[in-house]
Parts: structure tokens; C-alpha cells; sequence
């Protein structure tokens, strides 16, 4: 047999399978559904033959054709490494339980109801949501649907989150603990999310005695490029510098090590970070940065046995599910310079 064959140049069919395997288009379907009714001889064959043309079966044809849901829609958006870690567990989970993803990707030109028009054309049983962090999504209601990352009011969506307000609490306190009081914040746009966790630092400061201290940096967006723009209006703004950062996420955290490296400020003798999400940037090399650590594989899992109890009508008993997040200390993070 030789090699598998690479991408083919057009969709390799069920009735190209069997042309090639020497059988019928039914046979071939009973094999590729895993239905009785094919000798193991005949079975072994045929999956062969599908491997080495490249078949992939029809996700559409096989959702219409199913009785049960079977296609889960993913919405995402421009939001850093992490959501690519969130789409890598969705994926593992959902075809741990034999379901399907399709994806569509908001971008600038992209908003909500465009990338969900295109999920339309693979008849998707049910949605999640990594962006945007809306609101009101459109479907609340329409469709079981889950968001990952911030909280809904609406009644018929699910939620699975980290506690940005315990998050940023752990943060501000380790700060604290390392003698910091002039402890900034390097706010990720003006998102839902974002708003949450600018509140949460305002609030953590307050509750240590430092309503004074409080330092609020805007970024444009949520991404490295973002970061140095702030790290640099951080420098730009002439007043003395804070001992400490907490940034939006990891890629904002680590363009400001970077940016601050190269005026000379050292990370942590100079000014301490802290990340969020505790991606795989907080692991690179070079950059070993303290964060709050995100499981995402395991939201993942969670959200996707959420949409199969729904679709499954099964009980949810609550639909805010918030898991309770862990700083991880490296070293980015030292005592407050005298």
C-alpha cells in the first residue's frame, strides 16, 4: 500500500472510496458509520483505502442524516494565546465523546453575526463562545449555548469562567506580601472581561489600604502589540514608575517585560509582573512569569459536557459555573525595591 496520500486537491467521496476498494457505496457507508454489516476483512480494506485517499467524512451530510445533535459551533476572536489553548481542549473533548467542531473566527472586519451566518452553513446543534464577550449573544435562547470567559444574565446560557475577582485578589495580595504599594494595572480594551478584571484589581487595592495607589493603563486590545504601546505610555507619562504590574493577560505582561528590558528597568528588581492565564508564554524561556493560572483544558471539558446535558436534556443545576484560580509563582515577581 502506499504512502497516505496529502491533502487532496478535491473532496474524496464515499463512491471514490469504493471504486478504489472494489465494493459498493453502501458497504463503504456501513464501515464509515461503524454499523453492523461488514465482515472484518471487508472493513479492514476499506479503511485502508479511505486513509490512503484522505476521506473525511461529510460533517454536514452526517449531522443532517443523524437523529442526535452532533456539531458543536465555536465562535472566537483576537484574544492571545490562551483561546488557542481553549479551542485545543474543546477539541479533545468533544471528540472524547464523539462530537464534532466547527469553528468560525471574529476579526476586525468579522463581527458576531457574520462569523455565526457562516456556522449556519454546517447545521451546528449547539454553540460555544470564546468571543466576543458579549452581553446579550445572539442565539441566548435559540440554541444551547455556553460562554467561556465572563458572565450573562440571560437565563438559557450556560457559563464556565475563572474568578477574575479571586485572580486578581491573589495577585494585589502576593504584591502586598513583597512590601508593594505602588502596584499598577495594564487594562487588555474594553471588553467585558476586561472591565471585570480592571474592577477587580480596583477592588483588591481598595480592600488593602490603597485606594491612593491605584494606576490604570490602558490597551487597545488584548495582544503583545498592545502591551509594548502600553508599557510605553507607562514610561512616556514622566511620574515615577510603579513597583509592580498586573497585566490583563501573559502576552500583555511579557511585551511589557520586554519593553521595560529595553529602557533598562529590570523585571524583578525594578518593577515585578504578573501575568493571567498562565499560558504557555508564562512558561517560554527567558520569560518565567509569575501568573494566575487557567486550566484550559479543563473548561474545555466542562463546557462541552454542559452542551451534551443540555442537548440531552438532562438537569443543569447551575449554569454559572466559576472555578477558583491559583497563582503561580516564578520569577518575575521579587520584593519592592527600597
Amino acid at each position: 500500500m502506499a504512502d497516505e496520500q496529502p491533502w487532496p486537491r478535491r473532496r474524496v467521496t464515499l463512491a471514490d472510496v469504493a471504486k478504489h476498494a472494489g465494493v459498493s457505496t453502501a458497504l463503504v457507508s456501513i464501515v464509515m458509520r461503524d454499523a453492523p454489516g461488514a465482515s472484518p476483512a471487508s472493513r479492514q480494506r476499506i479503511l485502508a483505502v479511505a486513509k490512503q485517499l484522505g476521506y473525511r467524512p461529510d460533517v454536514r451530510a452526517r449531522s443532517l442524516a443523524s437523529l442526535k445533535a452532533s456539531v458543536i459551533g465555536v465562535l472566537f476572536g483576537r484574544a492571545g494565546r490562551f483561546h488557542l489553548e481553549l479551542i485545543d481542549g474543546l477539541y479533545a473533548a468533544a471528540e472524547e465523546r464523539g462530537w464534532d467542531l466547527v469553528l468560525s473566527a471574529l476579526t476586525t472586519s468579522r463581527d458576531e453575526k457574520r462569523a455565526l451566518a457562516s456556522l449556519h452553513d454546517f447545521r451546528f446543534d449547539a454553540l460555544i463562545m470564546l468571543g466576543p464577550p458579549v452581553a446579550e449573544p445572539l442565539l441566548a435562547g435559540s440554541v444551547p449555548l455556553v460562554v467561556m470567559g465572563w458572565h450573562v444574565d440571560h437565563p438559557d446560557v450556560d457559563i464556565v469562567r475563572t474568578s477574575d475577582e479571586h485572580g486578581i485578589a491573589l495577585a494585589v495580595q502576593h504584591l502586598v506580601d513583597l512590601g508593594h504599594r505602588r502596584i499598577a494595572h495594564l487594562q487588555g480594551g474594553t471588553g467585558l472581561v476586561a472591565v471585570a478584571r480592571r474592577d477587580a484589581y480596583i477592588h483588591a487595592m481598595r480592600d488593602r489600604g490603597l485606594g491612593t495607589e491605584i494606576r490604570v493603563v490602558p490597551c487597545d486590545g488584548e495582544d503583545q502589540l498592545d502591551g509594548q504601546r502600553a508599557a510605553r505610555a507607562l514610561l512616556d507619562e514622566g511620574s515615577e514608575l510603579p513597583t509592580a504590574i498586573v497585566a490583563f493577560n501573559d502576552d500583555i505582561a511579557a511585551a511589557a517585560m520586554s519593553v521595560l528590558g529595553q529602557q533598562g528597568v529590570d523585571v524583578p528588581g525594578d518593577v515585578s509582573i504578573i501575568g493571567f492565564d498562565d499560558s504557555v508564554v508564562a512558561h517560554s524561556p527567558g520569560i518565567d512569569l509569575t501568573s494566575i493560572q487557567q486550566i484550559p483544558h479543563e473548561m474545555a471539558r466542562l463546557a462541552v459536557d454542559r452542551i451534551i446535558a443540555r442537548t440531552s436534556g438532562d438537569a443543569v443545576p447551575d449554569r454559572d459555573l466559576v472555578l477558583e484560580p491559583e497563582l503561580q509563582i516564578r520569577s518575575t515577581t521579587g520584593p519592592a525595591p527600597a
